[in-house]
Order: structure tokens, then C-alpha cells, then sequence
């Protein structure tokens, strides 16, 4: 079997190798001109442990390639970015697009899969495309939606033994997609229908940022309180019960922070919680950030000079270099555009350069700082000793004092 994926991204490539490894002919298309290169040359573009040796080992064994056209297969899976617009309306131009890329070759007996975080109903407004473009496909290929449930950073071992939900436009596609993952996924393989595949991935991320919300509320409440909100947590969840998350800087990523809009955008009479809930995370952000410009106000009216601000972390994660929709970035971008001059080191160990933020190594900016401010858990900067010299504003739980 050949299987083409669209996107050589943080889920689309890790698939593809992984795909590879377990004796599927994988073309892998980007737009991206470097990343295709990078892959054919065995490198990889994204940090995951362990998936660089893998990819050196698929791309010698010639069962994968990079391209930036896709080529005739027999199963497409489109595993590209799904954004959404200044409004928070979902953005699917993107799986649009990349349907549009593989429509001319489609043949009957192939498989079309959606990987893509989409709104409810993406799938069979794909499947509308393709059939009013190809009308002599209807009945003869099989189209499914498949989502990812990965943490980055674990990558490898929870594509192949995580569940995964698979719906098809008709029982024949869910059945010939569950083939095709059978052949590398060991978790259960789980088959609905296509707006429910797509509404469960939808309801994952959401009830997570729900919880989060409640964890970056009950920070809120506890520092107005003078609360420690670490211990706090830590005593709460000794209830037989209760499981209360770790607060932080708000929500990042491409899904928490992002997917809950795809159903408040098409629902916003219901989902009164859910919209609640991205309200409360990004507020967070910006309460960081204005703590951490009064923070800098009140060192400089007590010691009569600016102070030195390390802000720790651009990632929206602990130990990736993922910044997208990051609450650190944003934050750190917030308080260098309201301080006019002011001395602030830009932390990321996981990031080797920024087009837009002159980075710092972490030790050099503990040591010249006067005011630490930790916006991502960056397992390095639990190394760090807490010292009574620094002003430090732990808003990810360091070293949870």
C-alpha cells in the first residue's frame, strides 16, 4: 500500500514515519520547500525524542520521501493546520486546499482521511467537494475522519498505543480506514460516524481547557487571598475525588487553546461554559502580564534604577519548541511593547534562535536578572536554586512557593 500524507507537521510527519516503519509506502508533502529537503535528508524539523533515528531509518530504507506535490496513492490523509480567523471563526481553507491537491488523482477503491482538528461536519463537506468534482468517485472510494490524540514530546509511543476514534462517511469507510491504522496503531480502534469523530476531538481539548480554566480561576482568587495556590491544589486533591490541575500563564498549543472555538463559533447559545472557560485562560495571560509590569514598576520606585527581567520560556509546553498560540510568547510580547527601554532576556533552551526575540541562555539570564518571571515548566530551570536575591514571579509552578 501507498498512503500520501498532506502536512509534514508536529502530527503529520511523526505519522508518516511511523507509518513507514510498519511497511506502508508513505509519500510526505509540504509546502515548505526546507522541510521537505530536511526530511529527504533523514533530519528532523520539529524536537520529538527518538523520532530523528527513526526518520533516518524510513528515508534509507526508501519507504519515505518528502515532496511538495503529492503523487497517485491509495490512501490520502489530510494532517495540515486548521486556524481559525480573527473572529475565532474556524479556518478549513487549509484542508480545503490540501483536498483540492490529491482530487485529480483519486481512484476508486481509495481512501480519503481527514486528520485535521475540524468542525463538526468538515468531513462531509469534503466529501461534497470531492464528489461534485469527481461525481464517477461517488459509492467508489471510502472517506473518513480520523483525529490524533498525541502528547508532544511523547510522540512515538502514543501513536501506536493510544485508542483512536475513526468515523466514516458510511460504515465501508470507517471499516477501510480502522484497516489501514490496524496496521500501526496496538490501542483500540473505536468506530462512530464522522460529525461524532469530529465533535469527540472537538470535546477533548475542550474539557480539558475547561479545567485548566478552573485551575487559572481558583490562582486567580488565591493570590487576592494570599494563598498558596500549589499547596492548595496539592491539599485539595488528597480528596478521593478530586483531581485540580496545575494553574500556569494561561493555555497554548494548536488544540486547547484553539478547539473549543470550533464549537462555540457554531454554537454559542449552548456552549456557555466551554466559552467561559477560553475567556478565563486568556485572561490569565494578560493578569501575568500586568503583574509582572507592576512587579518592574515597584522594583524601580524602591531601588531607583530599571530592574533586569528574565522572562523564562516561549513555548506553550513544558520541553518543546512549539510556540504556537503560546501564552508565554504573548506575554513576554505584552510587556516588552509597554516598557519603553527596558532590560529584558528572553529565555527558550528548547528554541536555538527568534526571528523576532534575541534569546538568552537560561544561566546567564538567572544570574543577571533581578526579577525571574517563569511562564513555561522547562525542566532545565528546575535545576536552578531559589534565591532570596531575586524578585521571582513563578506563574508555572518552579518552585511552587
Amino acid at each position: 500500500m501507498k498512503a500520501c500524507f498532506m502536512g509534514l507537521g508536529y502530527i503529520g510527519l511523526p505519522t508518516a514515519i511511523i507509518a513507514a516503519k510498519n511497511g506502508v509506502q508513505v509519500v510526505g508533502v509540504d509546502i515548505n520547500p526546507k522541510v521537505v529537503e530536511m526530511t529527504n535528508q533523514g533530519k528532523l524539523h520539529i524536537i520529538e525524542p527518538g523520532m530523528e533515528e527513526m526518520l533516518q531509518e524510513v528515508v534509507k530504507a526508501g519507504s519515505l520521501k518528502a515532496a511538495t506535490v503529492p503523487e497517485v496513492s491509495d490512501a490520502y490523509f489530510m494532517v495540515v493546520p486548521t486556524p481559525f480567523k480573527g473572529n475565532h471563526e474556524p479556518d478549513i481553507s487549509y484542508v480545503e486546499s490540501a483536498t483540492r491537491a490529491v482530487l485529480p488523482l483519486l481512484k476508486e477503491g481509495d481512501l480519503y482521511v481527514i486528520e485535521s482538528t475540524s468542525p463538526v461536519g468538515t468531513t462531509d463537506k469534503m466529501k461534497d467537494l470531492i464528489f461534485s468534482e469527481r461525481p464517477e468517485l461517488i459509492d467508489n472510494i471510502y472517506i473518513a475522519y480520523c483525529p490524533e490524540r498525541v502528547l508532544p514530546g511523547n510522540v512515538i509511543y502514543e501513536l501506536v498505543h493510544n485508542d483512536r476514534v475513526i468515523g466514516g462517511i458510511n460504515d465501508e469507510s470507517t471499516d477501510k480506514a480502522i484497516a489501514f491504522y490496524s496496521q500501526f496503531v496496538h490501542g483500540t480502534l473505536h468506530s462512530t460516524n464522522s460529525k461524532t469523530a469530529e465533535m469527540c476531538k472537538l470535546t477533548e481539548n475542550s474539557s480539558r481547557d475547561v479545567q485548566i480554566a478552573f485551575a487559572n480561576e481558583l490562582s486567580l482568587i488565591c493570590d487576592k487571598a494570599g494563598i498558596n495556590v500549589w499547596e492548595l491544589i496539592n491539599l485539595a486533591n488528597k480528596h478521593p475525588r478530586v483531581n485540580i490541575l496545575q494553574p500556569g500563564c494561561g493555555v497554548g498549543g494548536h488544540c486547547i487553546a484553539v478547539d473549543p472555538y470550533f464549537i462555540t463559533a457554531e454554537f454559542p447559545m449552548e456552549s456557555k461554559i466551554i466559552s467561559q472557560a477560553r475567556e478565563i485562560n486568556n485572561y490569565k495571560s494578560f493578569w501575568c502580564a500586568e503583574k509582572v509590569q507592576s512587579e518592574m514598576l515597584k522594583f524601580e520606585l524602591e531601588h531607583h534604577y530599571k530592574p533586569c527581567v528574565a522572562m523564562m520560556g516561549l513555548a506553550f509546553k513544558p520541553n518543546i519548541d512549539d510556540l504556537r498560540e503560546s501564552p508565554a510568547k504573548y506575554i513576554v510580547t505584552k510587556v516588552m511593547q509597554s516598557c519603553n527601554n527596558a532590560n529584558i532576556l528572553v529565555v527558550e533552551p528548547n528554541v536555538k534562535e527568534h526571528n523576532v526575540f534575541k534569546l538568552t541562555d537560561y544561566r546567564d539570564a538567572y544570574e543577571k536578572a533581578d526579577i525571574i518571571v517563569f511562564l513555561t515548566a522547562h525542566e532545565p530551570f528546575r535545576a536552578l536554586e531559589c534565591r532570596e536575591d531575586k524578585v521571582i514571579l513563578d506563574f508555572c509552578g518552579i518552585f511552587k512557593k
